[in-house]
């Protein structure tokens, strides 16, 4: 065996066979909100009746920010607990280059959790908007008012919108895969216990 098979086989060997309990709860809690997120930045921009600066879409943009500033919390949050608890060693069934693929989707999950709050954050900022975070308190306001700026990071966070929606849809595909078809554990490892 080679140095690189003994280090796959040892960590097969250690590796849990399931993410942890809080692993799986931090999964499923930034799951709904992104998609509760994306309904409602879809909702507050396509749909009839939803004017900017109505009540109606206020109120979304207001729920919009303080879920987008949740998840990013939760991202930073699960990224330290990664960090810290390794991933559950895929089955050996598992071609190499769909762990290569499956590893770099989530890196650019977890990258897309934090630039796009981040984004819509400074587009908030350089529109002279303050931000608040369930009403609890208003993020400081970091930024002058700079329409280049604020035009910019609203192309960049719908851009990211669509980027997440895509890996999210990928991700899914790839889950029901896994389940349906290949049947080899890779989805029970993120199952709700």
């Amino acid at each position: 065996m080679t140095d690189i098979q003994l280090l796959v086989a040892q960590r097969a060997r250690t590796s849990p066979l399931t993410y942890t309990r809080t692993a799986v709860v931090l999964h499923w809690l930034a799951a709904a909100l992104i998609l509760l997120n994306i309904a409602l930045g879809l909702r507050m921009e396509h749909f009839p009746g939803y004017s900017h600066g109505s009540p109606e879409w206020n109120a979304a943009l207001f729920w919009h920010a303080s879920f987008g500033a949740l998840v990013l919390w939760l991202a930073v949050t699960r990224w330290i607990w990664r960090s810290m608890h390794p991933a559950p060693a895929l089955p050996a069934s598992v071609p190499d280059w769909q762990a290569k693929a499956a590893h770099g989707v989530h890196v650019t999950l977890y990258a897309m959790m934090i630039a796009l709050p981040l984004s819509g954050f400074v587009h908030r900022l350089a529109g002279s908007h303050p931000v608040s975070f369930f009403g609890l308190w208003d993020w400081p306001s970091l930024l002058a008012k700079n329409e280049p700026l604020r035009l910019l990071s609203m192309t960049v966070h719908v851009t990211l919108a669509s980027l997440l929606g895509g890996l999210v849809l990928a991700h899914v595909g790839a889950v029901m895969k896994h389940l349906l078809i290949d049947r080899d554990g890779v989805a029970q490892r993120m199952k709700w216990r």
